[in-house]
């Protein structure tokens, strides 16, 4: 498994913990590169990710996912800075590291860390296709959203508070 942090920085030497709200202590955030694809957007950008699980039944497969392995939906207001943006992609050390999520792939440092190296992503569409992934775009997201929230299928809703209004 390899990890990274994704940022549009493109000089960060040394990430030093910081506070977050799902953390008691500061850390240093990390993806794996397994849900990597999660993160290859805007920062800002309201997403419906999601994909099947072990518990996932197969009418909410065949329903959501169809021949799809994962879906990443976002809103079309955001299509044009999707393809515009542009990413650094850091690789980051496993060591320090301890897992924080498995689903959503989260892994935390309470310690600062130094990037193994960083590669400037500019094709943000593309590195989502290349990850094997299927990007939807939507007028809204709002019923995805409540549909997938009550499905069996394993999901993650990031920065919904900057979708359209419902």
């Amino acid at each position: 498994m390899k990890l990274f942090h994704l940022s549009d920085d493109p000089g960060i030497a040394r990430f030093e913990p910081r506070p977050s709200a799902y953390t008691e202590e500061p850390v240093v955030w990390a993806i794996s590169d397994q849900r990597i694809a999660n993160y290859l957007l805007p920062r800002d950008c309201p997403r419906v990710c999601f994909r099947a699980g072990a518990e996932s039944s197969d009418a909410d497969i065949e329903r959501f996912l169809g021949d799809e392995a994962v879906v990443i939906a976002i809103e079309e207001d955001w299509a044009e800075r999707l393809r515009a943006g542009k990413l650094h992609r850091y690789a980051m050390p496993n060591d320090g590291f301890v897992l924080k999520d498995e689903g959503a792939g989260y892994w935390v440092s309470y310690d600062a860390i130094e990037p193994l190296g960083v590669e400037i992503l500019d094709d943000l569409p593309g590195a989502i296709a290349a990850e094997g992934v299927t990007l939807k775009v939507l007028p809204s997201l709002w019923e995805l959203h409540d549909a997938v929230k009550e499905s069996s299928l394993v999901f993650s809703m990031i920065r919904m508070r900057n979708a359209g209004a419902r």
